[in-house]
């Protein structure tokens, strides 16, 4: 062909292009035209009409203004970017979903542990998870952020500190024209985020949602919306339960994990400052404080989509039920999804219902679009193995806080558990080879390790939903001791098997697509399946408390042998339904096996039952809570889900 002739056919391609780009951002435009004489009709809906695998590619680097590193020079944050092209030709601005994490290149994201991949000029060609593949031909940008001192980030990782906040809330302000980015890590040429409207949603699992977490609360504008999934609230109650050690190790070890190498050679004074600051006595410190999102819920401008694992045992639901409840509290617009599994992302538990949600809540939060998904209930329930129901409001209109109270029963440890006051007292010795699966499978039966309360056989369901709390005082022999207070429901039931690999799934070889895809991007996914297990009992709700914070939560002192000591233990968030005909039992003992750290001593402890009681929330109140007649339970050995297994302390890693 003629080089005039090529010219004109290039030049025909670029103006049609040019002109189908334009059609199509008027089409996609809210308020677009139905016609001639017709009012503009609202779109509902983003559809797939930009092209990704002619998307563009590329890395900012964001200048937090923070030095970490102390190197004398501000550190910037890795930014990379995917962003419909057509839309460049156009002008129209965009908003961005966001996934901030330290885990793009040591751990790995989702369910196949995905890391980020990139050409040989070191532009981004994979991006984690499905976010990028299904949104940006919906017209969304998509931006994942290495968050300082990790993969091709300046700085040093804090764990949950100002830097961890400060990398994504910079890129925030970056996007609304706030902040100052580069082309490149060390260079001087400036980038700016004209592409976008700055309008930000943040996404991610554990450790990501968790930032989304802090950002929020900070009231940063610019950002939307956050999507926190599994997601910790405060730091401390991650490393430890009132003073009691949830793991053998602090922050410094997850800083360990996720930071680059050269990040590790320059970052021993930050490292430093993270043992110092979180003594393994579980003591308060300032550290602790600068972690804690739940105080700053006021400043929070963006709504909040949560969704948990109600047998979570990584991110333990404590830090949904604190934050949910801070959020209520100033009024800030929520949605809510809670599963029977552990610490798993819903897109591996229930994902076209997924997806199609989270395409919806988007559009409305970030495009504007009215698709009613705020006239929507407000919670999703797993209350069987993919079974949900849904709630207008959560808790539920009608929940009321109901005191029981444990007493003796027919044999020593085996109580009951209603709305008088008990006598007397019940003893226990600490027993550290136990779990809370040990204590429920003999609640019936006289053992040394734990007392036991149980109510009659319900006559009809009770819900409690919300959070509770265990007030205990009791006596022990020694200067140190922990505690566990443990909800169970007694009867059978076929549940998500929480305690196996998979935390309630099973990983399949077939795999379904979710967007577009290029030769280094996939959009497609293993499928999962339910992983149930047949049982006769349920620990739902757990807590755990150091004694020695009786009389100063945020500083332990050593036990009077001898002396009764009063504390409360808050249990973890949750919603479950105990059938007609089951028992709900209360379980008070020690070390609870793999879950919190033994203390020093190995004590025996009177509980005093006159002044120890449970405050539930049950739906309905007072009146929800009816029985039959009482019944002489029999020794026997209940059948459950495995103990809990020994947790390395990394939320969200290799096994989000």
């Amino acid at each position: 062909m003629p080089i005039r002739a090529r010219r004109a056919r290039l030049l025909w391609r670029t103006l049609l292009t040019a002109a189908l780009a334009a059609l199509l951002a008027t089409l996609m435009s809210p308020g677009a035209a139905q016609g001639a004489g017709q009012a503009p009709r609202p779109p509902r809906e983003s559809t797939p009409v930009y092209s990704y695998d002619d998307a563009i590619r590329e890395s900012v680097w964001v200048d937090t203004r923070l030095d970490g590193d102390a190197d004398g020079r501000t550190d910037r944050v890795a930014v990379d970017i995917v962003r419909p092209r057509e839309l460049d030709r156009t002008g129209r601005r965009i908003p961005v979903i966001m996934d901030a994490s330290p885990y793009y290149s040591c751990c790995g994201r989702g369910n196949e542990s995905q890391k980020k991949t990139y050409d040989a000029d070191g532009n981004p060609v994979r991006f984690p998870l499905y976010y990028d593949n299904y949104f940006v031909p919906r017209g969304y940008g998509y931006v994942a952020v290495d968050l300082a001192g990790t993969n091709r980030s300046d700085g040093c990782v804090d764990v949950g500190g100002r830097s961890d906040v400060r990398s994504a809330e910079a890129v925030v302000d970056w996007l609304n024209g706030r902040g100052r980015g580069y082309t490149s890590r060390t260079g001087t040429q400036r980038a700016t985020a004209t592409w976008t409207n700055g309008a930000t949603g943040m996404i991610g699992k554990s450790y990501d949602g968790t930032v989304a977490n802090g950002v929020a609360a900070t009231g940063v504008k610019g950002l939307k919306t956050i999507v926190p999934i599994g997601a910790i609230s405060s730091w401390y109650d991650y490393y430890f339960a009132q003073g009691a050690p949830l793991f053998g190790s602090g922050p410094d070890g997850l800083a360990d994990a996720v930071q680059s190498p050269e990040a590790r050679a320059r970052c021993g004074a930050v490292h430093q400052r993270l043992v110092d600051g979180a003594p393994r006595s579980g003591d308060w410190t300032r550290l602790w404080s600068e972690r804690d999102h739940v105080p700053d819920a006021g400043k929070v401008r963006a709504s909040v989509f949560a969704v948990h694992g109600m047998q979570d045992l990584n991110v333990r639901t404590k830090h949904f039920g604190q934050w949910w409840d801070a959020l209520a509290e100033h009024g800030v617009a929520r949605k809510l999804w809670l599963s029977q599994a552990g610490h798993v992302d819903p897109f591996d538990l229930r994902r076209a219902d997924w997806v199609r949600t989270l395409h919806r809540w988007f559009d409305h939060e970030l495009l504007g679009y009215d698709n009613g998904i705020d006239r929507e209930p407000m919670a999703d329930i797993e209350r069987a193995p993919d079974r949900w129901t849904t709630d207008r409001v959560w808790p539920p209109r009608g929940t009321g806080t109901v005191r029981l109270h444990p007493a003796k029963g027919t044999a020593p440890g085996v109580g009951v558990l209603g709305p008088r006051r008990g006598k007397g007292t019940e003893t226990f010795t600490d027993d550290r080879r136990l779990s809370e699966t040990d204590w429920a499978a003999q609640v019936d039966t006289s053992t040394p390790g734990k007392a036991g309360f149980s109510t009659a056989p319900l006559t009809r369901d009770l819900r409690l939903s919300g959070s509770s709390t265990v007030t205990v005082t009791a006596t022990p022999t020694t200067r140190t001791a922990h505690l566990s207070a443990v909800l169970v429901d007694l009867g059978p039931d076929t549940i998500r098997d929480y305690a196996a690999a998979g935390e309630g799934i099973t990983t399949l070889p077939e795999r379904t697509c979710w967007g577009a895809s290029t030769t280094g991007d996939s959009s497609c996914f293993k499928e999962t399946r339910a992983r149930t297990a047949a049982v006769d009992y349920t620990v739902f709700s757990r807590g755990w408390a150091d004694l020695g914070t009786w009389a100063d939560p945020g500083h332990g002192r050593p036990l009077t042998p001898g002396k009764a000591h009063t504390i409360t233990l808050r249990l973890a968030a949750s919603d479950h339904v105990v059938p007609k005909g089951h028992r709900l039992a209360l379980i008070i003992a020690g070390t609870d096996r793999n879950l919190i750290e033994p203390p020093a001593d190995t004590p025996t402890l009177a509980l005093d039952l006159a002044r120890t009681s449970a405050k539930l929330p049950l739906v309905g109140g007072a009146d929800a809570f009816t029985t039959g007649p009482s019944v002489t339970p029999r020794p026997s050995r209940l059948d459950g889900v495995a103990p809990p297994r020994p947790l390395n302390p990394v939320p969200g890693g290799s096994t989000s």
